[in-house]
């Protein structure tokens, strides 16, 4: 497998020869490069970067090479060892460091990892900042430090305290509502670092009874890790069988949020963001931002609440930085992914649970009966593997050109319309295949714009 260099890191297989997979050898090639970049921007002596990572088996092993690397450019490092990409964006702005390296692939299976890259505010770099970052490690062009340079390195483990009590402190969060409701809640955080953090939040909270599956952090994922409804069935069957109120299951590093509802069905990770959003905008009028490939109920939970909904490309730096534009009061991606600008820039599941349980709490509802409030859209999720990413864009090309009359947008691969909903296809940044995301009234017609799609794509193969 080729490494995958894109706006979501540096992300490959472990094992095999340099270049074709994420082997110590890239690993040095892209820290330095990393490192290069970050001492370009800041006074060297106050160069910091901070590091976390998920609890996949590689992890351990990658981090020691990002430490030795970027300590002998000459940055101090401060380790978080285990913990979510939110804690360590959030560590980033709190230290004042200069960057942050977050050790995790995500949703990909334990046999990938990826160094993703942040800069001082706590934010992925942005698509210009990568393809500097891409060059120097191309040309080599970086330095190690001498020996009176080589930089020092810290480990801290109090952060996931100090992401809590940040949460905790926002004036939205309904911490006695929520205690009043006794939730009865069941955990899957898939044997990674969310079980080192969800615990302590839903305590703080005022949850008590609180049901845990698969939080020892082995990195050794019990089911794909990637939290859709086909991959929970663990967690529906124990919210039933404890009659708890509602699951909350996080991907490896805890940046998306998937929910299952008291009867045992899934809640939709289309709907974690609005329903969400439908809370803060309860509290505050504002603009909302998803990207166009997300659900356009969003669009319509903020046109009830008086605001206006924004798309933008698909990957987390786009819709940060259409939300910084027209000033969104909450945003995010129709993954699961909540971004709530009062604590951080950044998708933090965190965030998703406090909020949620904040509006549970408020209404008076069921999780099942909350879901039935809201505007019903089914979206159809396909994808096809693909020998490599090269592949996309030719299969892209030759489907503008068959159905340019029905192309509303070419900013992130093609957005299609028609009388019943809308077709997004577009090449993934972190995996070669090719994504084919619809959404309508009706689940016939999601089918039927995808289907049209896939098999235009399979006659093209």
């Amino acid at each position: 497998m080729s490494l995958i260099k894109s706006i979501s890191g540096i992300r490959g297989t472990i094992g095999g020869k340099p270049g074709e997979g994420l082997s110590p050898v890239d690993v040095v090639k892209y820290t330095a490069a990393y490192a290069e970049w970050v001492l370009r921007g800041v006074n060297k002596r106050e160069a910091l970067v901070v590091t976390g990572r998920d609890a996949r088996p590689s992890g351990e092993m990658i981090n020691k090479i990002i430490a030795a690397t970027l300590t002998a450019m000459g940055i101090d490092v401060l380790d978080l060892g285990l913990a979510t990409t939110p804690t360590v964006e959030i560590a980033v702005v709190s230290e004042m460091a200069a960057g942050g390296i977050i050790l995790t692939a995500s949703h990909n299976p334990v046999q990938w990892n990826a160094l993703k890259l942040l800069n001082r505010k706590g934010e992925f770099v942005t698509a210009a900042d990568g393809a500097e970052i891409l060059d120097i490690a191309e040309k080599m062009d970086y330095s190690f430090a001498g020996y009176e340079k080589i930089g020092r390195l810290e480990y801290r483990s109090d952060y996931n305290k100090h992401h809590i009590e940040m949460l905790l402190a926002l004036p939205d969060i309904a911490i006695g509502k929520i205690k009043k409701r006794e939730f009865t809640i069941v955990i899957d955080c898939v044997n990674s670092v969310g079980g080192l953090i969800l615990p302590g939040l839903l305590r703080s909270l005022g949850v008590k009874n609180i049901i845990e599956i698969f939080t020892e952090p082995t990195g050794m994922f019990p089911h794909n890790p990637e939290p859709l409804p086909e991959n929970l069935g663990e967690l529906r069957r124990a919210v039933l069988d404890n009659r708890a109120d509602l699951g909350f299951v996080v991907d490896p590093d805890v940046d998306r949020l998937a929910i299952v509802s008291d009867d045992g069905t899934c809640f939709n990770e289309e709907y974690t963001l609005v329903a969400c959003a439908d809370y803060v905008l309860s509290k505050r009028k504002g603009n909302t931002v998803s990207n166009m490939s997300s659900s356009r109920a969003l669009r319509d939970i903020t046109e009830i609440h008086g605001g206006k909904w924004f798309a933008s490309a698909v990957g987390e730096v786009n819709v940060i930085a259409k939300m910084k534009e027209v000033e969104a009061v909450i945003g995010g991606e129709g993954n699961g992914g909540v971004i709530y600008p009062p604590l951080h820039y950044g998708r933090d599941a965190l965030a998703g649970i406090a909020l949620f349980l904040s509006l549970l709490a408020e209404r008076g509802l069921s999780c099942s009966q909350l879901r039935a409030t809201y505007p019903e859209y089914v979206i159809s999720k396909n994808r096809i593997d693909l020998p490599d990413s090269s592949h996309a864009d030719e299969i892209i090309r030759k489907i503008n050109e068959e159905l340019e009359h029905r192309v509303v947008s070419t900013e992130d691969g093609l957005l299609l319309e028609d009388e019943t909903g809308w077709v997004n296809i577009r090449k993934s940044n972190t995996e070669p295949i090719l994504r084919i995301y619809s959404e309508a009234k009706s689940r016939q017609d999601a089918d039927r714009l995808a289907e049209e799609i896939l098999k235009f794509v399979k006659k093209t193969i």
